[in-house]
């Protein structure tokens, strides 16, 4: 492969302007959109060597055939013309946030002459008012019939308000109590319309007025005798409070804020918003994505600002908070203060109070709606098939990896070393197979990943010992792998082969996971074996050696705590609590034992003479 692209421009040609760039493939198509402050400097970045560009990237850039650029007069104009170009040709390169569902809506279609209050999952509807997205579609209906209680509002069709004009005749709703009447004129269009006007505050937040004025109304009606007043007021007043019950107060009553967390890892993103409209939680959405290119917090952020807002008519708050800043964030400030029209739209970070605690919730969201969409996509039949037989291709194996086992190692700065085995069988985790080893001494990783798989592999059974008749069931242990897979480059892996060599076991492929995902590196290859972006392969991996390191980590934090514990127990004055400030401070018993008293002392909680106590049974011991 070349170094540098046939189709790079000439350095002097790129201006240094802000624009909006395009790469195109040999069909013309547009494969990737972005923006720059300074032109020359984001596109020089694209055409360094390619052995430097990340691996993605360079798949972007060797499938492109040609750029092109467009000089814009400021930083907004080139967010704004990226956001059309995006919305316009679809860039395959680009993030695309899909939405987990179609959310409904409750919407009010102000630009009817006698509007009405219905539950769409249309966005587009003309002059509508829109409020949540809700989670359920029950949720919508439970709230507009507990609103109309209290604002007689029209719910019927256009086909039902019409004949109801023509006939004199109020439709059903209007019979039963649940409108006000302005198909048959019990109240006047105008009057229809005030009320409208009051569902649409009391729904953007505005709620102490409505509360306040219909319990004074309530008070005035009893004092008069007026019963019958009182008792309507009274069920209008419960409806309010009980729309009011189902959205969770986190904020003061002047806050309204769009909050969005996020998670991510190399290959997908998860995005959730909380609508927080008067101090309430009106509504939530969430988006999830497969990353094609590498991009950070701060991008996935501006994507999924572009994608919440760029509908028309949408509702912009005055506070937008995300959990970090992207580069740009006063340039998108700009223009959504554009969008809104009115006032300065502030986009921010949480940093303390109630916006934090409201931030972490959001974030812990995100976090599960990203293990939902893995663990979907692990759990189809039909796309475990599929990374299986992606990786027998990817690595060249004559049959399918139907076991696979995973290896990582863990370690607090070299002492208390520990290993993982995780096992997959058919593309999914079989914990009961896990295991765990405490490694006494090691050189390095390549030494104690060695230890660790001539333990595992002296467990399989003998070739031929699986074709003996026995009664005894057999030991999941003793079953061999397919494809061992090791946490690490091509130093792990030559302590795997060596291993296998060793231990006289043939027919298991062995595979290291480097740190850029894609890449697995083969025993005796010079270059890895790429895995495609978004394939189902790609995601098993990730799955395994996540999973491998979690079960690693998880060990090692028991392991020490245990020690630490177990040892230090016996010196008297040193309970459960100095022994949890000690494992914070030290981090090892190992580490301890290396302290002087007067290190020991710097624990909080330890004085002189018990710092020499733990001294002395540490050595002693």
């Amino acid at each position: 492969m070349a170094e540098q692209l046939s189709y790079r421009p000439k350095a002097g040609e790129i201006p240094t302007h802000p624009g909006v760039y395009r790469f195109r493939d040999s069909n013309r198509r547009v494969l990737y959109v972005g923006k720059a402050k300074n032109l020359r400097s984001r596109l020089s970045n694209y055409f360094a060597p390619l052995r430097t560009l990340h691996e993605r990237t360079r798949r972007m850039v060797t499938t492109a055939t040609s750029v092109e650029w467009t000089v814009v007069g400021s930083d907004v104009e080139a967010l704004q013309l990226e956001y059309t170009w995006i919305k316009e040709f679809e860039p395959p390169f680009n993030v695309k946030f899909r939405d987990d569902k179609t959310y409904p809506y409750l919407a009010v279609t102000l630009g009817d002459e006698a509007p009405r209050v219905m539950v769409t999952r249309n966005p587009r509807i003309k002059g509508a008012r829109y409020f949540g997205p809700y989670p359920k579609i029950w949720a919508v209906h439970d709230t507009i019939d507990l609103m109309i209680k209290a604002f007689p509002i029209r719910t019927c069709s256009d086909s039902s308000y019409k004949r109801a004009m023509q006939s004199g005749k109020p439709c059903f709703p209007g019979q039963i109590g649940k409108c006000g009447g302005p198909c048959s004129m019990t109240v006047s269009i105008e009057e229809h319309r005030r009320i409208v006007d009051d569902f649409v505050s009391f729904m953007s937040g505005n709620d102490k007025r409505f509360t306040r004025e219909l319990q004074r109304s309530m008070k005035d009606a009893a004092e008069q005798q007026d019963y019958e007043s009182a008792a309507r007021y009274r069920d209008q007043l419960l409806s309010l409070e009980a729309v009011l019950d189902k959205s969770t107060v986190v904020m003061k009553d002047t806050v309204d804020a769009d909050m969005f967390g996020i998670e991510h890892d190399e290959l997908s993103a998860a995005v959730q918003q909380f609508v927080v409209r008067g101090g309430r939680i009106r509504g939530v959405r969430s988006w999830t994505v497969d990353k094609e290119l590498d991009v950070e917090a701060g991008d996935l952020i501006e994507g999924v600002i572009r994608t919440a807002y760029s509908a028309p008519k949408v509702d912009v708050p005055r506070e937008i908070i995300v959990p970090v800043l992207p580069d740009d964030a006063a340039e998108i400030s700009e223009w959504l203060t554009s969008v809104r029209g009115r006032g300065t739209v502030r986009l921010k970070t949480a940093q303390r109070g109630e916006k934090a605690a409201l931030m972490e919730t959001a974030v812990l969201n995100a976090k599960q709606a990203l293990i939902r969409h893995k663990t979907r996509r692990s759990s189809d039949f039909a796309s475990r098939s599929q990374a299986l037989a992606d990786l027998q291709d990817a690595l060249g194996m004559s049959d399918a990896p139907l076991r696979i086992e995973c290896f990582d190692i863990s370690h607090l700065s070299g002492t208390n070393i520990v290993a993982s085995m995780v096992v997959f069988e058919d593309g999914l985790a079989r914990k009961n197979q896990y295991r765990t080893f405490s490694i006494a001494e090691s050189t390095d990783d390549t030494d104690s990943m060695y230890q660790v798989l001539m333990r595992r592999l002296a467990h399989l059974d003998e070739p031929g010992d699986e074709e003996e008749p026995t009664d005894a069931a057999p030991k999941r242990f003793s079953y061999p792998p397919q494809l061992l897979l090791v946490d690490g480059g091509q130093p792990q892996v030559a302590a795997a082969k060596r291993a296998l060599e060793e231990s006289g076991r043939t027919g298991i492929q062995i595979a290291g996971i480097a740190k850029r995902l894609e890449e697995l590196w083969l025993p005796d290859d010079d270059f890895p074996v790429i895995l495609p972006r978004n394939s189902e392969a790609l995601y098993l991996v990730q799955r395994l050696r996540d999973e491998a390191h979690r079960f690693a980590i998880t060990y090692q934090r028991k392991r020490r705590k245990r020690d630490i514990s177990t040892v230090l127990s016996e010196v008297p004055g040193v309970g459960p609590a100095r022994v949890k400030k000690l494992l914070n401070q030290f981090g090892s018993v190992a580490r301890l034992k290396k302290a002087s008293p007067e290190e020991i002392t710097e624990a909080t909680g330890v004085g002189p003479a018990l710092a020499q106590a733990i001294h002395a049974k540490l050595h002693t011991r």
